[in-house]
């Protein structure tokens, strides 16, 4: 005789072995904590490369350089661990949660920067405060302006995270959420792709945007000390000497 019990049980055990998306807690555990500082060091190196691809002539110095990437990664390190807390607040995948915010902030929220620093760099031109214009620190390089200037831009990433969050409150983002990640069965492969691939090559693109928008062409200016500058006083000195001997 056909025991239902039995196929019951197998076909429970059988759903409850498929792994379905990354558990509860996957993005702070050891391989999660893993994966995001790799992300991290793979993410920040593009803004190493476009330095060194920048023109000689408007290379920025490394101090200035320092100031101005410090500020979009202190604010890409409070959108990562923002979302990271958002996305362990739900019961279901993390991991699906974590990518639909991600990819909002790449989306929406690179609008919303971009208007964000628009509006302040208005604002900051009409009350004439040099200092918190991005880009500009002094001359020599005032870390009171780099204070400035990151609290302006910390205050455009939690409007933008705000904003974010609201929108996913809305009704349908969780039958997107259930299907976005629901054809790859391995938990781990879905945390790499979440955490390392997808962001990774966002970032990339990311950060080569909003680091043109927060920084100021630096162009090298000829100073007394410079070679080409005493060049240059020798030969008018030379010219006003033939000059006067002429006269004479």
């Amino acid at each position: 005789m056909f025991d239902s019990s039995l196929f019951v049980v197998s076909t429970n055990n059988a759903t409850n072995a498929k792994p379905h998306g990354c558990n509860n807690g996957a993005l702070l555990d050891r391989f999660g904590v893993l994966i995001q500082g790799l992300l991290a060091i793979v993410a920040f190196s593009t803004l190493m490369l476009k330095r060194f691809r920048e023109p000689k002539g408007e290379r920025r110095p490394w101090r200035i350089w320092l100031y101005d990437t410090s500020k979009q990664a202190i604010g890409a390190l409070f959108i990562h661990f923002a979302n990271v807390f958002l996305s362990n607040l739900t019961e279901e995948d993390p991991c699906s949660l974590y990518l639909m915010n991600f990819l909002l902030d790449a989306t929406l929220g690179m609008l919303l920067i971009w208007a964000g620093v628009k509006a302040i760099s208005c604002v900051v031109e009409c009350k004439q405060v040099t200092l918190l214009t991005f880009g500009e620190y002094g001359d020599p390089p005032q870390a009171a302006a780099w204070i400035g200037q990151c609290a302006l831009y910390m205050l455009i990433m939690v409007f933008e995270k705000t904003v974010i969050s609201l929108v996913l409150l809305f009704p349908g983002w969780t039958k997107l959420q259930e299907v976005l990640l629901d054809s790859i069965p391995n938990p781990q492969l879905e945390l790499v792709l979440v955490m390392l691939i997808v962001p990774f090559i966002v970032n990339a693109i990311m950060f080569w945007v909003v680091d043109s928008l927060l920084m100021r062409k630096y162009k090298n200016k000829i100073t007394p000390e410079s070679p080409e500058s005493s060049k240059s006083v020798e030969v008018s000195a030379r010219l006003d000497d033939e000059e006067s001997q002429v006269r004479v």
